[in-house]
């Protein structure tokens, strides 16, 4: 699965990507809003880790204009403002899932699974209604 994790912070990427890459996942960096709504739009990731706090376009303006320009894919807010309003505003913009930091892995981890399993949706049930 292919992630985008969109963080200014040098260190906290660099951290972050070799941790997501040793579970398996396959992550791109984007460290500011522009150059995150541009890989969001043609890039197409599985699911983008989104800071909220970066440099040139805001995390929550990417989020709104992601959205606007028909972006599905899940996006989680991984960020450090996790006060009840940040998270409800994140939410109220067209985020997935917020997890405030500091986070534990396994969390982080568990949440993408969730949220990629449900972009993939269920497999579809064949329908039956007697010999039709």
């Amino acid at each position: 699965m292919k992630l985008l994790l969109v963080e200014d912070d040098e260190s906290m990427s660099r951290a972050l990507r070799l941790a997501l890459e040793r579970r398996g996942f396959e992550v791109e960096v984007a460290g500011n809003g522009n150059d995150a709504l541009q890989r969001l739009r043609f890039a197409t990731p599985d699911l983008t880790l989104l800071d909220l706090t970066i440099p040139g376009m805001d995390g929550l303006a990417v989020l709104q204009k992601a959205r606007s320009h028909g972006v599905m894919a899940p996006i989680l807010v991984l960020t450090a403002r996790g006060a009840v309003g940040d998270r409800i505003q994140g939410l109220n913009a067209g985020a997935d899932d917020y997890l405030a930091k500091p986070f534990d892995l396994d969390e982080l981890e568990a949440r993408i699974r969730a949220l990629l399993r449900r972009a993939q949706g269920e497999p579809e049930a064949a329908l039956e209604c007697g010999p039709l």
